[in-house]
């Protein structure tokens, strides 16, 4: 069977990844705009209407938009990889790992995960579950992201000009990431965000320190490391790695794309204190492996099908 898929915003880098992951796949019929139609609202409302499953990557605002285009009667379904649905009632949240497989692929509407809480929640959110961290604690996010995903003005930025190596943001402490990252992993209270930019094109890694000796569970980092072994036993695409087994973690200005994602638990000595870390990559599993996962899920075909995963 072809499912006919239409990615509207297929000229943005989410969107041109999309295409090349989809690229000589006979599953899937995509249907391309002119360029000349590829911001006509009536060339856009038809393609939304006509497909099986519409890809939105577009800005916030213009998925919702979007959105509106798309007929209550029609049959289309619709994977979203813009913020603007991530908290949204009637919405399928699209990280099966946490969700359930079987939900993604039954869901009309899916929302792409943001990469940040990609690797936010990925650590947390197992652990938060089986009661081995609390759900009421002041979490904090360390985390840097190659400068692609932070879209065409931005890659232009790093690139126009050489003397730019990292760039800090999100200092009003008011990042639109937070209330998903909140929801998503059952906490009390919203996290402390710390985002950053480094002058690699792709991949991120996401931190969050913990202080284990001063919750009232005693909890050690190998408690931890094995709940998100058993969490995502038999994945192939999340890998939980021996913190142990390294001395540092880099960004690569030359890392080959990766639909994967690699988590570390690392702790000291005295189990008092835990690093969890997630390295991935933004443009991958951050924003169009995951789209495609979704998507292959969504069509009832393999999850990784089309996916770069390191042991493919």
């Amino acid at each position: 069977m072809t499912h006919s898929v239409f990615i509207d915003g297929a000229a943005g880098t989410t969107g041109l990844e999309i295409r090349e992951r989809l690229a000589g796949r006979g599953e899937f019929d995509l249907i391309v705009l002119e360029e000349s139609h590829r911001k006509d609202e009536a060339a856009r409302r038809a393609a939304l209407n006509d497909c099986d499953i519409a890809v939105l990557c577009l800005p916030d605002e213009a998925a919702r938009e979007a959105i509106k285009l798309i007929d209550s009667a029609s049959g289309t379904r619709v994977i979203d990889a813009s913020s603007a649905h991530r908290t949204a009632k009637g919405w399928c949240y699209g990280f099966p790992e946490l969700v359930g497989r079987d939900r993604v692929a039954d869901a009309r509407r899916v929302s792409n995960p943001g990469c940040y809480p990609t690797g936010f929640l990925a650590l947390v959110a197992p652990p938060v579950r089986a009661e081995l961290l609390p759900a009421d604690w002041p979490y904090t996010v360390n985390a840097v992201s190659g400068y692609s995903g932070g879209g065409k003005a931005l890659i232009e930025r790093f690139e126009n000009a050489g003397d730019i190596a990292f760039r800090t943001y999100g200092l009003d402490l008011a990042h639109k990431h937070r209330p998903e990252m909140k929801l998503h992993a059952g906490l009390a209270h919203g996290v402390i965000f710390a985002p950053s930019v480094v002058g690699a094109y792709r991949g991120m890694v996401v931190e969050v320190p913990l202080h284990l000796g001063a919750m009232e569970r005693e909890v050690t980092a190998d408690d931890l490391r094995c709940s998100l072994e058993d969490f995502y036993a038999g994945s192939s695409i999340v890998k939980v790695i021996d913190g142990g087994e390294i001395e540092e973690l880099l960004l690569s200005n030359d890392a080959p794309p990766s639909d994967g994602m690699e988590l570390y638990v690392c702790g000291n000595d005295g189990g008092y204190h835990a690093r969890l870390i997630a390295r991935l990559d933004n443009l991958g599993k951050g924003a169009s492996g995951a789209a495609v996962q979704n998507l292959n899920l969504m069509c009832g075909l393999p999850e990784t099908a089309g996916l770069r995963l390191p042991s493919a």
